[in-house]
């Protein structure tokens, strides 16, 4: 009997999914453990593996289309098997607007021969060979809603991944110049739309959730990162495994974390919960977005394992390759901007945390010292957002004073 393949849930903020790429096609034999495509999700694209096994009947889900969890995206059985009960229900027709479904052979009156197996593929501007280019979900989306052959494109994201730059790069050189004269009124639309990804979707609905309930509030401090930048000098000239100014704070993080926990901490709505182990997201621009990895047991780890793991999980996240345990528990998050020269922001906490540290560019700048002698000094600027259903002013400020002490005097982080 045939069985449906319905769409997954990959990661605990999915509510829909994407297919990016179908990697079987109907007719195939698939195998239980075979990958039947390649799904996007809010944080990540997945490649998901065939539950049974069988041939593969009918495809119900088009290929950069959001499809609710749930909702039937394949139909798998026996070569030549009745699958129009199962077509019918609401539940499969409903859950794409186009589909591929094999059609079981049958014998025409007044002919002397059959007609085979055929399929009725599902409208697209991308043919076959295109689907096995390396392309982003979003460069794909915007080349079939624009009807443009990627294979006429070059792309320049990793190892050569058509990304939507490229895409876009490619409709504005291709723009066709009007032939009217100068004083006719412009015939191009003022604006265009932008679909929206899955990742962009899920940051949208949660931060405006998080704004809305997470009553925020921001405390500012300035630290010292002179002795910070003498030791990561230092370090680096004797590891493998280069130290970055953000690795520190990370690991000052973890320790100040462990002295006041109630930053470590969420509202339930019945409780606070207090977090005994020190997971820390650390946020991570990617083309669709941004995501969040997360650097567990934090305030185990020394600075070059936390070096070497974050580098890891951020080269992941660029790549959409990170698994749900390398993106799911944090319960503290840094997002630092310094690297773009941002002297101070405020960031949304990232639910159902309690608080989010936003990091600034280190600069130099002028200082009084407490003899009053003026004095050059590498600073950074830190802004703490906390949720004030779990977090009081003066417990985020003591948080800020313990951070600041460990990274002005790092040898404390030793200890």
């Amino acid at each position: 009997m045939a069985e449906v393949v319905e769409m997954p849930r990959l990661s605990d903020t999915m509510t829909e999914g994407v297919i990016a790429r179908w990697l079987k096609k109907v007719g195939d034999p698939v195998k239980p453990g075979d990958l039947l495509a390649e799904i996007e999700t809010d944080k990540a694209t997945m490649e998901f593996e065939s539950p049974v096994g069988g041939i593969l009947l009918h495809i119900g889900a088009e290929e950069g289309k959001p499809i609710p969890i749930g909702a039937v995206i394949a139909i798998i059985g026996k070569a030549g098997e009745d699958i129009s009960a199962l077509l019918s229900s609401s539940k499969v027709s409903t859950s794409a607007t186009t589909s591929e479904t094999a059609v079981p052979t049958e014998t025409v009156s007044g002919s002397t021969g059959s007609i085979a197996p055929s399929t009725s593929a599902a409208p697209s501007s991308l043919s076959e060979g295109e689907g096995r280019l390396k392309a982003s979900p979003l460069a794909r989306a915007i080349a079939r809603e624009k009807g443009i052959d990627l294979r006429e494109i070059t792309g320049t994201g990793e190892g050569g991944r058509i990304i939507r730059r490229d895409v876009e790069a490619h409709l504005a050189q291709h723009i066709q110049k009007p032939s009217v004269p100068t004083t006719a009124l412009p015939t191009s639309a003022a604006y265009s739309d932008q679909p929206l990804t899955q990742m962009r979707k899920t940051i949208a609905r949660r931060l405006t959730a998080s704004m809305q309930e997470a009553p925020h509030f921001y405390l500012t401090i300035s630290v010292s990162m002179e002795k910070v930048s003498q030791w990561r000098a230092h370090l680096n000239q004797l590891s493998d495994v280069k130290i970055s100014f953000n690795d520190f704070i990370l690991k000052a993080c973890a320790s100040a974390l462990r002295k006041h926990p109630l930053l470590n901490a969420s509202w339930t709505g019945e409780s606070i919960r207090l977090y005994h182990e020190i997971h820390i997201g650390f946020a991570v621009a990617v083309e669709e977005g941004l995501i969040v990895p997360v650097l567990r047991h934090a305030d185990r780890k020394g600075l070059a394992e936390i070096a070497k793991e974050t580098q890891t999980l951020a080269e992941k996240a660029r790549q959409r390759k990170l698994s749900p345990e390398e993106y799911t528990g944090s319960t503290f998050s840094v997002s630092n901007l310094g690297m773009f020269g941002i002297e101070e922001f405020t960031a949304v906490i990232n639910p159902p945390e309690a608080a989010i540290l936003a990091v600034g560019a280190i600069q130099a700048v002028p200082v009084v010292r407490p003899n009053d002698e003026i004095a050059v000094e590498r600073r950074m600027r830190l802004t703490l957002s906390c949720d004030h259903r779990v977090v009081d002013g003066a417990t985020g400020a003591q948080f800020l004073q313990t951070l600041k002490q460990l990274l002005e005097e790092p040898e404390r982080l030793l200890l």
